[in-house]
């Protein structure tokens, strides 16, 4: 699959090296340029290219946002349109500034802004340290650390499940994107080291 990541932050690079490894064709972007991510993709290896954001989201058939919050104004939303997004943003309102989310969780009013993009949330709920060394595909499923995900769209959450499976963890379903405010900053979830079975005890599923 082709993935673009919007973001070359801690957890864009882990994810981005972790999915190359896994096979997938990785373009990874900020919001300085493809000029500033030269080094970073050659030490990423395995095949990871740098692009600007806009061509990051077009080259994308599978788009992951992982820039703060606070930018979500600056998102390339015409190449996103009709993509799968995987969201792994949190808001900090100290860091991110005031945002009115109308009542709606993060990733809910983050799929309204993205318009008719397929979002699902992940990855938002475990440490980037974690992200990197945790990850082990040898394990049974049952037995991998769980990454809950939530999405509105159910296919679309079956192709996240497998790229988290891919990388070494097991998704737990852990509902529709409202349901996404069980794993937001704050919540029993977050940042935990659970199995599938024990994350979905945490949840209440």
């Amino acid at each position: 699959m082709k993935i673009g990541i919007l973001g070359a932050g801690h957890i864009g690079q882990a994810l981005a090296r972790l999915l190359a490894e896994a096979g997938h064709d990785v373009g990874i972007s900020n919001s300085r340029g493809p000029d500033t991510l030269r080094d970073l993709a050659g030490r990423l290896g395995h095949g990871v290219t740098a692009y600007s954001s806009e061509d990051a989201a077009r080259f994308g058939e599978l788009i992951i946002e992982t820039v703060p919050f606070g930018h979500y104004s600056d998102l390339p939303t015409v190449q996103m349109n009709g993509k799968i997004v995987i969201d792994t943003a949190n808001y900090y309102p100290e860091r991110d500034g005031k945002i009115d989310l109308g009542g709606l969780s993060e990733s809910a009013f983050m799929a309204r802004h993205l318009g008719s993009a397929r979002v699902v949330k992940a990855f938002n709920a475990i440490a980037s340290a974690d992200l990197e060394s945790q990850g082990d595909a040898s394990k049974a499923l049952d037995q991998r650390r769980a990454i809950p995900i939530a999405s509105d769209d159910a296919e679309a959450k079956a192709v996240v499940s497998g790229l988290i499976e891919a990388i070494g963890f097991v998704a737990v379903d852990n509902g529709d994107l409202e349901q996404s405010k069980n794993q937001q900053p704050g919540t029993p979830i977050y940042g935990q080291d659970a199995t599938a079975q024990q994350a979905r005890e945490v949840l209440g599923l």
